[in-house]
């Protein structure tokens, strides 16, 4: 009678058993992390992006005991730095920044891609949402959206606009700005942002799609005017400045994001780890007061949203991409 009780016992143990042999993550989740994450950043140190990864790294740092290590590795619009996070190990150890240029308009831009931005990736949540502003010369006699369209209009193939490069979002907002407006301007691709200001503030070229964080220091000094910001709402950095939609573009919302991803396959234990980390990091009045500085705005998502929204940018940014004309061997 005694043997027969323990019969359920040695089942429930082999059951047991069985549940942890094949469901390795829920096992290595419990010791997540132990020991340094690597967060890779597809640009050089200095900039929106590597601003975002290293507060967000920082906090991260704090929160789960285990440093999460900023590691910048630029080249080919980020492209170099997610290809080598989505041929990494699936163990939570390696993250990628996830941005809109590399996940959304490169796909379309270069000709030959080494990864899949949504079939290698194992989305954890969006990070931030951050506008560009539209700038021009003070030489350009306009100061709102609706004159400068006009005065583009009267003055068709005249208007010069730089970008830190073909096919970046700098470019492509612009771009889209070109086509939704109806006018025709010419475009000047500089190798960053930083030497397409430097043109910007000379007049050398006359307008220019930035973003917010370092487009705010020149308007405030009266070296370059702003238009307008690039999305539906106003910056809560710069709420004098109106949207391109509402000063006379109705429709146009362009919105650079940041996001966070591990390669596919990443066991859901640890995706749902990181998410709750990440978001409890975006609420940290440490974070926020660090976004707010630079005009960024924290936003969270669960990794279905953040794939969705990363599928719909794609799509829409293969319109934008095609219709530019640009291309990236």
């Amino acid at each position: 009678m005694k043997s027969q009780q323990s019969i359920p016992g040695i089942l429930r143990l082999a059951l047991f058993a069985l549940l942890i042999a094949v469901s390795p993550g829920a096992a290595l989740a419990d010791t997540y992390p132990s020991h340094p994450i690597r967060l890779l950043v597809g640009v050089p140190p200095g900039g929106a992006n590597d601003l975002v990864a290293r507060v967000v790294a920082q906090q991260l740092t704090e929160q789960m005991g285990q440093s999460v290590i900023v590691e910048n590795r630029a080249g080919a619009g980020g492209n170099i730095a997610a290809d080598y996070v989505a041929k990494s190990p699936p163990d939570g150890y390696t993250l990628f920044l996830s941005v809109i240029g590399t996940m959304a308009i490169n796909p379309s831009l270069y000709k030959t891609m080494t990864f899949d931005s949504i079939k290698d990736f194992a989305p954890i949540s969006q990070l931030t949402s951050m506008p560009q502003v539209m700038l021009v010369h003070p030489s350009i006699p306009a100061t709102t959206v609706r004159e400068f369209i006009a005065y583009a209009k009267s003055h068709p193939g005249q208007i010069n606009f730089a970008s830190g490069g073909s096919g970046t979002a700098t470019h492509l907002a612009a771009e889209l700005f070109k086509s939704m407006a109806g006018i025709d301007m010419v475009h000047v691709p500089y190798k960053g942002n930083g030497p397409a200001t430097v043109d910007l503030l000379s007049g050398r070229v006359t307008v220019m799609f930035d973003q917010i964080a370092t487009a705010l220091p020149s308007v405030r000094d009266g070296r370059l005017r702003a238009l307008g910001v690039s999305t539906a709402q106003r910056s809560p950095a710069a709420p004098d400045i109106p949207t391109i939609a509402e000063s006379g573009l109705p429709g146009y919302d362009v919105t650079t994001w940041h996001g966070l991803v591990a390669p596919a396959g990443t066991p859901r234990p640890i995706i749902d780890r990181l998410h709750a980390e990440v978001v409890k990091a975006l609420n940290s009045p440490s974070v926020r007061d660090k976004f707010k500085a630079a005009g960024i705005v924290p936003v969270s998502s669960t990794p279905e949203e953040f794939a969705a929204f990363t599928q719909r940018e794609l799509d829409r940014w293969r319109i934008v991409v095609k219709a530019s004309g640009a291309t990236v061997q």
